[in-house]
């Protein structure tokens, strides 16, 4: 273990006997410390430098069946910190899911995912670089300004303690680059960008290339057309596909479950998407954006096949989650500030068979979807609708840009339909490859 980790896991340490001497039953401490540099540009000049550090902990204990939890920065005195986090607890209602996990369920053996690059990045190589990813965009025919760009780099550690003897450290680092721009003018204007983001330097991509890509993705948008309204069938671009998943990733978290807040409460065992479809969490992928030793509460962490062929496997599950389903967690614990609530890690739907230009040539007549906004989504009923923006498909080919147009459905019936091509990214936390899904509305002129 490393002089940081080391830091931070005697600071947690220290804050959980101190918790046992205030009177708690149980407890356990998070120590948190990031840093983070970044640089941003526009039109050749920088516009700005951020740098950011941080030092937290935080404290949740257990007296009898009830909890309480609290947050200070890391110069707060872990002896104070525990006392008053003991009195809250004393006169909080009772719980009766919360709790420290099982220790059959703590991570003990920790395995090395290669999640952090001690590469220091300069001020000036993160200049450069966004420098160079502007310029290579604003190169691109039909580009006339620009957004900005921007580089960055910044590093994180996390520390778990528990009065139940578990102790477990990772430190994890993150890199990016990005770059927006506008193509056309006046009222013509259309703007759009890319970005590299990665726990190891090395595996950005080159400046030049993104650049590159939000000069084309954005000048082919230029004079787009509204279209008739009518049913159509939709494909959707990576980027979409993914906010696709993230509203499945809703759908079957436990804490919507418990909270009967989702369309797919009770589909358990059962077939809730296309036999095509199937969706993976895997929390030990190596390099991994959202890749993680142990979970926000100690528990091992293990790959989950959460929809196999279309039927639903299992919930995201924390440990007061999993109790309150009569369910055991699964290791999805996330700790957000002193609330462990359930959520994914390294999520994907699988890859299909076909390229994304054979699904074009199949779907002969469609829109592809490029970019969705608004928050028509509504995961109680499954109702999807929300403005967009994209290509439409003729004879199986991206033919004009469209835009000025919703598109509606329900998301039962378009994961029942839901078709995977082959071109799954797995660099994002929440990966999807293109999708095609059917019958849908669009509301258009």
């Amino acid at each position: 273990m490393d002089d940081h980790s080391q830091t931070l896991l005697d600071r947690a340490s220290r804050l959980v006997e101190a918790a046992r001497r205030a009177g708690a039953d149980a407890a356990d401490a998070v120590s948190v410390r990031s840093r983070s540099r970044a640089v941003s540009v526009r039109n050749g000049k920088v516009e700005g430098t951020d740098a950011s550090e941080s030092d937290d902990m935080s404290l949740r204990v257990f007296v009898g069946r009830k909890v309480a939890s609290v947050s200070a920065a890391a110069t707060s005195d872990p002896a104070q910190l525990a006392e008053r986090a003991v009195a809250m607890a004393k006169v909080s209602p009772d719980d009766p899911y919360n709790g420290l996990p099982d220790q059959d369920r703590l991570a003990r053996d920790l395995p090395d995912l290669d999640l952090y690059d001690a590469t220091e990045v300069s001020a000036e190589r993160l200049t450069e670089d966004a420098l160079a990813a502007e310029a290579a965009a604003l190169a691109v025919d039909g580009i006339t300004n620009s957004s900005g760009g921007s580089a960055s780099a910044g590093e994180a550690g996390f520390v778990l303690v528990t009065t139940d003897g578990f102790s477990g450290a990772y430190r994890r680092s993150r890199f990016g680059r990005s770059v927006a721009v506008i193509a056309g003018e006046g009222t013509a204007m259309e703007r759009d960008y890319e970005f590299s983001s990665r726990t190891h330097f090395a595996d950005l991509d080159d400046p030049a290339d993104i650049g590159r890509k939000a000069g084309e993705r954005t000048a082919r948008r230029i004079n787009p057309r509204k279209m008739p309204t009518g049913r159509i069938k939709a494909v959707f671009d990576p980027r979409v596909a993914r906010s696709i998943l993230g509203h499945l990733s809703g759908a079957i978290n436990g804490g919507s479950v418990a909270r009967r807040s989702t369309f797919l409460g009770g589909k358990m065992g059962q077939q809730i998407a296309n036999a095509a479809i199937t969706v993976i969490d895997d929390p030990l992928r190596p390099r991994g954006a959202g890749s993680r030793l142990f979970d926000g509460e100690g528990v091992v962490a293990a790959p989950l096949t959460m929809v196999d062929q279309g039927v639903l496997n299992h919930w995201f599950l924390s440990t007061a989650i999993g109790r309150e389903l009569e369910l055991e967690t699964n290791g999805r614990g996330v700790r957000g500030g002193t609330v462990v609530n359930a959520g994914s890690t390294n999520l994907s739907i699988e890859p299909g068979d076909v390229s994304p230009e054979q699904m074009l040539d199949a779907v002969g007549t469609g829109f592809y979807v490029t970019e969705v906004f608004g928050q028509g989504v509504n995961l109680v009923t499954g109702e999807y609708s929300r403005g967009a923006s994209g290509f439409w498909i003729e004879n199986g080919e991206l033919a004009f840009p469209v835009s000025e147009v919703t598109i509606a459905g329900n998301l039962a019936d378009m994961f029942m339909a839901m078709q995977p091509a082959n071109d799954l990214d797995r660099t994002f936390p929440t990966a999807a490859p293109t999708l095609m899904t059917e019958p849908m509305t669009l509301a258009g002129t």
